[in-house]
């Protein structure tokens, strides 16, 4: 039997030449750096597209306004709204809207306002229902110069949790005593991580209530 000494299995393997691989804090700035280009050109594209697309929407807005329940149907073919829209009586609210329509935020255009437009009926006597996302410019903002495009540093970190605050609107219902926000109110979930209420009630909670499970 020969006294030869076998090697463990691997030993003659060549080490992996990426295993201990690190990036130096120099090259890290600078793949930040890029990273930080290459969103303010996506932004700079984002708001050219928005500034296209706008007349587009207005003849598309045309069009639909002339499709009878166009946007009732339309709001109760997505799943998340359907489900806040569970009662019959809110279909029936939503029955008579005849427009949709999203004003942007001139200053920072991912916040916006959904205005709702209803025809005339027997719920309440607003024409128009509006849900606005406010822009809140983090306290940085006010000293930043943006650049050609208009562009500053802390619209490149923008944050919907942080940077925007939504709205209630009042609705002013013909019935107060029984309004589709009393007879069918909003539960919160009393403990649980879930941002989903317990029970969404009534759809025109979305209206009457700042905080947005839609979102």
């Amino acid at each position: 039997m020969s006294g030869k000494k076998r090697a463990s299995p691997g030993a003659d393997v060549e080490k992996n030449p990426l295993s201990n691989v690190e990036l130096n804090d120099e090259d890290a700035q600078k793949l930040q750096n890029i990273q930080k280009d290459i969103q303010r050109v996506e932004l700079v594209i984002e708001r050219q597209a928005m500034d296209k697309l706008a007349p587009v929407y207005e003849k598309r807005r045309a069009v639909v306004k002339s499709i009878e329940k166009f946007w009732p149907v339309a709001l109760m073919n997505n799943t998340m709204i359907s489900f806040h829209a569970q009662h019959t009586i809110d279909q029936l609210a939503l029955s008579y809207l005849e427009d949709l329509w999203i004003v942007r935020d001139p200053k920072e255009p991912r916040c916006y306002t959904i205005e709702f437009f209803f025809k005339a009926n027997p719920y309440f006597t607003d024409s128009v229902l509006k849900k606005e996302y406010k822009y809140v410019p983090p306290p940085a903002a006010s000293d930043e110069n943006p650049d050609e495009d208009g562009i500053t540093d802390s619209m490149l970190e923008f944050s919907w949790a942080r940077d925007v605050q939504p709205s209630a609107t009042p609705i002013h219902w013909k019935d107060p005593e029984n309004a589709l926000t009393k007879l069918h109110p909003r539960v919160a979930e009393v403990d649980g991580d879930d941002d989903m209420p317990a029970e969404a009630g009534s759809f025109f909670n979305f209206f009457e209530i700042a905080d947005d499970p839609l979102k």
